[in-house]
């Protein structure tokens, strides 16, 4: 059964498509729904699809060589992975598990690799992509060299905060569990760190978002420059 061809019309990669190709996709497109904690994709999997997020949260995630699980990237609504195996026709690099109850939309190889690069904006906006997790992954390199726990918290929230100025915002900030394999600690630690955290008025929850009421003393905190004030 062909999706719907909404949506794959308001996925922001092929939005850029002509319709008749969106059209196209949709006849080969399937959706499938995955519980938390379920496999997407396996590491080392040969290439089948280009995978799109509907709803929930995947993490992108591998293991050390002592077998200690390590997060590398989230996937939000929206977004795309796999693209990697697709492009280069190699086996999948890392694991993608559902963090939450997900629908994930998969368009089989064959039919998307090709129009992926017969359209300038849309090979712009994956070599943009790429560029991006790149930055992602080296970042997180960098995190993980750390050797104190309360450095690697705040500069994995240094990360993930957007916004200007003094005060700035995570949204849907992940559970102490998956900040924990982000930066190889224990969730024990994670929440540890929240509790200092919060306490010293540096970080407030609002909802699924973390507000971070003092976005300086939390980079110099990750730099190692100073402590967390009295």
């Amino acid at each position: 059964m062909a999706l719907p061809l909404a949506v794959l019309s308001q996925l922001p990669l092929l939005a850029p498509l002509p319709q008749v190709t969106i059209e196209h996709l949709a006849q080969y497109a399937s959706e499938r729904t995955f519980a938390k904690r379920e496999v997407v994709l396996h590491k080392e999997g040969a290439p089948s699809s280009l995978c799109f997020l509907l709803d929930g949260r995947l993490q992108g995630v591998d293991f050390t060589v002592d077998g200690r699980e390590v997060g590398l990237y989230f996937v939000n609504p929206g977004d795309y992975f796999g693209e990697v195996a697709v492009i280069d026709g190699a086996p999948q690099p890392n694991y993608v598990t559902a963090v939450s109850r997900s629908r994930v939309v998969f368009i089989p190889q064959e039919r998307v690799r090709a129009i992926l690069f017969a359209h300038p904006r849309v090979a712009e906006a994956l070599c943009t992509s790429l560029s991006l997790r790149l930055r992602e992954v080296s970042a997180q390199r960098r995190i993980l060299g750390l050797a104190n726990p309360l450095q690697r918290v705040c500069a994995q929230l240094e990360v993930l905060m957007r916004g200007t100025g003094h005060v700035q915002i995570v949204v849907n900030i992940p559970t102490h569990q998956e900040l924990a394999i982000m930066i190889n600690a224990s969730r024990e630690t994670v929440s540890r760190v929240f509790q200092l955290l919060q306490g010293r008025g540096i970080v407030e929850r609002q909802g699924n978002d973390l507000r971070v009421d003092n976005a300086d003393v939390l980079r110099d905190i990750a730099a190692g420059r100073q402590q967390p004030p009295e």
